[in-house]
């Protein structure tokens, strides 16, 4: 964690893991704050928002604009340099300023953006200014589980307004790399690279892949344009020293990655260095089943909403992902659905490092319009682009439970938004499968997924034991697919069940069903689960949910991430070994 003073920065560890430069600078901590005009009479700490008792303010109150302020100057090393000014996510509408100069306008609360400041930079002090807008009652604007009143309620839960993930500034060179997408070809023992320049137009860019400190491939391409691409073979000589599928390959039990360095030069001098890295691994569904690296993979999932109690969308610590994934994976489940939520790059690192799938997913809106379409879809392409490389990412969510599509049964054009954003999706992404409409009225989707909060073991049974009924269920009176699409053997996932409810504090809460003893609520976990294991056409489930969050207690572990029952117990049950008898 980088220090300022010698005090701590808050969330001061790397914020882009994915693509690392060595020359950095964090600009969390204290800044100036406001609340309706650029008075600057408080102070907040950022990342955290001020309805967050991180923030040191903790006011719920509804404001539509909030204005922040920061005073820093650049470290000897920085100067002379190209100056990138990153925000991890301001939600939702922004305007930013350095030194009075006016540099960006930036529309969408969830994902990253950038903007070079070099030539509003001073050489002493610089001063950031940043206006946030964001209209609590806009239903058009893709919102995720912020509620729209006051109190939370129901499924809804506190708003998100302004900074909510790292700033930070980032010195480059003339000529840089600005990004590389890889692609990984585990078939043939290949990647793919993508790339793009800035600054420069002839130079060579020098990729070193390793993995476990061997060196697997060096290629050096000369570069004629700011892009281009190519392909690197790993050596054939040393891949024989591993089983390739058992221990090279990237999956949840054994998260190999290969470490990448890429190296651009002009002349022969280096101009610009990054590290990444990537994971060997294959996506695909074939005849009815999906497949991690060519072979049927069983997703035991949680939807993980990703908030916290004093912090809300933002984790306090770093460690707080880890600590999430580590508790997951001790309950035996092998990933998560990111619920209604665009997530930190930090977290999709860690699940990278340890082991753990993910389903991208963006935060829905609630009204059908075309500033809506144009909203989302330009959101939804930013976090496919920026999130690529990762290979936890497993399929992509961009709708759920027809939220933002409330008529798309019968509506045309509301199936053709749900159809284009697979097919959007696809464009950019041919290696991840992409669900049309996450639970119910789905249209051309790779995955069958089902929402079905029933809780009597005797009814799920019956009812996935038989295709026939499967196809025939319409959970939330709404029918799996929208009028004219059908059924066409993709795999099918119980992507939303359980929602067991058991109070373990001192919080109040629903949930789908209730226990009241730790035996209760193991023999109807039990009884959830147990159906969808031994289906034989059930590929994976999603169980709702890893946590408490605000009024909802439906989770396996409290809202402080203290699990209600024993992680053993929840293991078993995953595994098919439990019996209450």
């Amino acid at each position: 964690m980088q220090t300022e003073n010698n005090i701590k920065i808050p969330r001061g560890e790397y914020p882009r893991p994915q693509f690392v430069r060595e020359s950095w600078m964090s600009l969390n901590g204290e800044w100036d704050f406001s609340f309706g005009t650029n008075t600057f009479d408080r102070k907040i700490i950022v990342p955290y928002v001020y309805q967050s008792s991180r923030s040191g303010i903790g006011l719920n109150d509804v404001c539509d604009v909030v204005w922040y302020r920061k005073r820093f100057e650049l470290p000897e090393e920085m100067k002379g340099k190209r100056i990138l000014l990153h925000f991890g996510a301001v939600d939702y509408f922004c305007q930013v300023w350095v030194n009075d100069h006016h540099l960006m306008t930036h529309e969408g609360g969830h994902i990253s953006f950038e903007m070079e400041i070099t030539n509003a930079a001073l050489e002493g002090e610089n001063v950031i200014t940043v206006m946030v807008q964001d209209r609590v009652e806009d239903l058009e604007m893709p919102r995720g589980k912020q509620f729209w009143r006051e109190e939370s309620e129901g499924i809804f839960y506190t708003r998100t307004t302004g900074i909510w993930q790292s700033v930070w500034l980032e010195a480059v060179n003339e000529g840089y790399l600005d990004h590389v997408f890889i692609t990984p070809d585990l078939d043939h023992m290949m990647a793919e690279f993508q790339y793009e320049i800035r600054g420069v137009r002839q130079a060579q860019l020098k990729t070193q892949i390793s993995f476990e400190g061997c060196e697997m491939a060096s290629l050096t391409v000369e570069t004629e344009r700011e892009e281009g691409s190519f392909s690197v073979l790993l050596d054939q000589q040393i891949l024989k020293n591993w089983n390739f599928q058992e221990e090279l390959a990237w999956t949840p039990e054994n998260p190999r990655l290969f470490d990448v360095t890429f190296t651009l030069l002009v002349d022969g001098k280096e101009i610009d260095k990054a590290v990444s890295y990537f994971g060997m691994r294959k996506i695909s569904v074939e005849n009815g089943r999906f497949l991690l690296n060519n072979r049927p993979y069983f997703q035991k999932l949680l939807l993980d909403q990703g908030y916290w109690r004093e912090s809300l969308l933002t984790a306090p610590k770093d460690r707080d992902f880890v600590k999430d994934i580590e508790l997951a994976k001790s309950m035996g489940f092998n990933g998560v659905r990111k619920h209604q939520k665009i997530e930190d790059p930090r977290f999709l690192y860690h699940a990278d490092k340890m082991g753990f799938l993910v389903w991208g997913e963006i935060a829905a809106a609630y009204v059908y319009s075309r500033k809506y379409v144009r909203r989302i879809t330009t959101e939804w392409i930013d976090e496919i682009l920026r999130d690529y490389n990762h290979p936890c990412i497993v399929v992509w969510t961009p709708l759920n439970e027809s939220w933002g599509v409330p008529n798309i049964k019968d509506n045309l054009e509301q199936q053709s938004h749900s159809a284009a954003m697979i097919y959007l999706t696809k464009s950019l992404d041919t290696t991840r499968p992409v669900i049309s409409n996450d639970g119910w009225e789905h249209t051309c989707t790779d995955l069958l997924t089902i929402h079905d909060y029933e809780w009597r073991r005797e009814v799920l049974e019956e009812r996935y034991s038989n295709l026939e009924n499967i196809l025939k269920l319409c959970t939330g009176g709404r029918p799996l697919f929208a009028n004219g699409w059908e059924y066409k053997g993709q795999p099918i996932l119980i992507t939303e069940f359980g929602g067991i409810s058991y109070k373990k504090d001192e919080t109040e809460g629903w949930g789908y069903s209730n226990a009241v003893s730790d035996e209760d609520f193991a023999k109807r976990y039990n009884n959830v689960i147990a159906p969808l294991l031994n289906s034989p056409y059930v590929q994976g489930f999603c169980y709702t949910e890893l946590t408490d969050v605000e009024q909802e207690i439906n989770g396996l572990l409290t809202y402080d991430r203290e699990p209600k029952v024993s992680v053993e117990t929840i293991r078993e049950i995953n595994e098919g070994r439990w019996s209450d008898n």
